[in-house]
């Protein structure tokens, strides 16, 4: 069964429950114990609770959130499953962290007054920018229920374009921009479009204005000037894993110093090594070295 649009308070909550989620990860909470107690906090008015009771007992069994993510298809998107999944894989560096600040993200985007545009472009970005892939990505946001048949289609057929074709022409191309600069130049306002608009105008000027450069720069104007959703960047290390390459240096002189006080107390020490060569023996040195 297919995911369906769902009610405001659903995505309310939804929000509320990967931003706890994260927060109480942040502060070392097991992650099963996270899920046995913040269904007490949801609404019990929506469908969410049940949602979490069910994600509790998969993560019992199999560790995995995105397993019971997809056993809920008509509750979780395919696309919120998607990122899940490629935190939870083994060998991935998108961090479950991240994950669930893209997916709070969204449902709070969803909470408000959403447009297909504006949610593939937020989608869009957060697989760009994380760098998980863009087959199985577009995929799954193809199905997303928010996207009617045209935008769909239109999206399985950019995935297999990627890589081809600059984004930001195909951006401009399918926008009403992009038709109306025809209508000026044939001298025709009623001429009907070639295929489908899926962007208005102003996406299209700005997708125009960024031909040529990197994608991450027009989303970055989308969200300036149309209040489109911003993608959570990862966030930076505080703490003992900031520190570790501090550490092992100061390990690393650490251990030059016991290893000459060894040989000190052995009787061994050569002190040769750290004298300083006069100028004429570097300018040597130098010379036998070329």
């Amino acid at each position: 069964m297919s995911s369906a649009i769902l009610d405001r308070e659903e995505y309310i909550e939804q929000a509320y429950f990967f931003r706890v989620f994260r927060e109480r990860l942040d502060e070392n909470v097991p992650a099963q114990e996270i899920l046995a107690t913040i269904h007490e906090e949801i609404l019990s008015t929506t469908k969410l609770p049940l949602a979490i009771e069910f994600l509790k007992g998969e993560m019992v069994h199999t560790g995995r959130l995105s397993t019971g993510m997809a056993h809920l298809a008509h509750y979780f998107t395919p696309f919120q499953t998607f990122v899940m999944s490629r935190a939870e894989e083994d060998r991935s560096r998108f961090d479950q962290k991240t994950a669930l600040d893209v997916l709070q993200y969204e449902a709070s985007y969803r909470a408000g007054t959403p447009t297909p545009a504006g949610l593939f472009a937020y989608q869009f970005e957060s697989i760009s920018r994380n760098k998980l892939g863009y087959d199985r990505g577009m995929e799954a946001m193809a199905q997303d229920p928010m996207y009617d048949g045209v935008w769909s289609d239109w999206m399985m057929r950019l995935r297999l374009q990627l890589g081809a074709v600059d984004f930001a022409d195909v951006m401009f191309l399918y926008s009403e921009e992009s038709v109306n600069e025809r209508r000026r130049s044939a001298g025709d306002p009623t001429l009907a479009p070639p295929h489908e608009i899926l962007f208005g105008a102003k996406e299209g000027r700005i997708a125009k204005a960024n031909r040529g450069k990197d994608p991450l720069y027009m989303f970055a104007a989308l969200q300036r000037h149309l209040a489109y959703p911003t993608v959570p960047r990862p966030r930076p290390v505080f703490g003992p894993e900031k520190e570790i390459p501090a550490l092992q240096a100061k390990l690393a002189q650490m251990e030059k110093r016991l290893q000459l006080v060894e040989s000190e107390l052995k009787g061994n020490l050569d002190l040769s090594q750290f004298y300083v060569k006069p100028a004429d023996a570097r300018n040597n040195d130098r010379e036998s070295k070329a």
